[in-house]
């Protein structure tokens, strides 16, 4: 595949795309990896390339934005994110990524339009272990089926208003200890094969590239296109996984 120049073009940007993500800007564009690079693989090989790649990831996220979080909302997400992660690993055999998809693409559709529109939003302004529990859990469940945790976390983190800075840094730390949990079933589950390590090796380069981009846009953007940007992006991500979901729900 490596020879194939359709697997380059969908996974450079693809990665390079996660990387912007992850570096803060954005961060629910990093939900149009997976599907891109299921134009030329399974979803499930898709997953397990990105993995390693995302845990390098996460080590220079950690290192940019160290000392810029929120520790009460880590303190009440990540435990519940952990829960998440162990329903994920439970109901592999069971869960339709299609119907995910639609759930997930719901509510990223609301909540963007939610935030658009300015409506009252029902994660509140403060930090609330009831709204913390459900949004860590389901980011932890949907984070390691699909790496598309970013939507609950933003749903979650979105209405505390934090600075731009603030909330790179709090879904940076967030997703470097999520990423590093689920590389344990990843690996029980067969996932981590010599050809999708060699894929993963190949395209870890742009790791970097991805995260410091994604620094700068934060850095140099105003809060309200900082968030703007966010809320767009669930919106258009919303109906995307809706109609990607719908339709293979229908075919199946």
């Amino acid at each position: 595949m490596l020879s194939d120049p359709l697997f380059w073009l969908v996974s450079v940007p693809a990665v390079l795309l996660y990387g912007i993500a992850k570096g803060g800007f954005g961060g629910s564009i990093a939900i149009l990896s997976v599907p891109l690079m299921s134009l030329v693989m399974s979803p499930a090989q898709a997953a397990a390339i990105l993995l390693p790649i995302l845990v390098v990831m996460d080590v220079f996220v950690v290192k940019t934005y160290w000392g810029h979080f929120d520790r009460r909302a880590l303190r009440l997400l990540l435990p519940w994110a952990l829960l998440g992660i162990a329903l994920g690993w439970l109901s592999v055999r069971v869960m339709d990524d299609n119907l995910l998809r639609v759930l997930i693409g719901l509510m990223s559709l609301v909540f963007g339009l939610q935030q658009l529109l300015g409506w009252k939003s029902a994660a509140g302004s403060e930090h609330r272990r009831g709204p913390a529990g459900f949004f860590g859990t389901l980011a932890g469940f949907t984070s390691f089926s699909i790496h598309a945790g970013g939507p609950p976390l933003t749903m979650y983190l979105l209405p505390k208003g934090l600075p731009p800075l603030l909330f790179a840094g709090t879904a940076g730390i967030f997703f470097a200890v999520v990423n590093a949990v689920k590389l344990v079933p990843y690996y029980l589950l067969g996932q981590f094969s010599t050809e999708n390590l060699r894929y993963a090796l190949a395209l870890v380069i742009l790791a970097p590239v991805g995260v410091r981009l994604g620094h700068f846009l934060v850095r140099h953007s105003s809060p309200s296109l900082y968030y703007g940007v966010i809320s767009v992006f669930l919106v258009v991500l919303g109906l995307r996984l809706l109609w990607v979901g719908g339709a293979g729900l229908l075919a199946s």
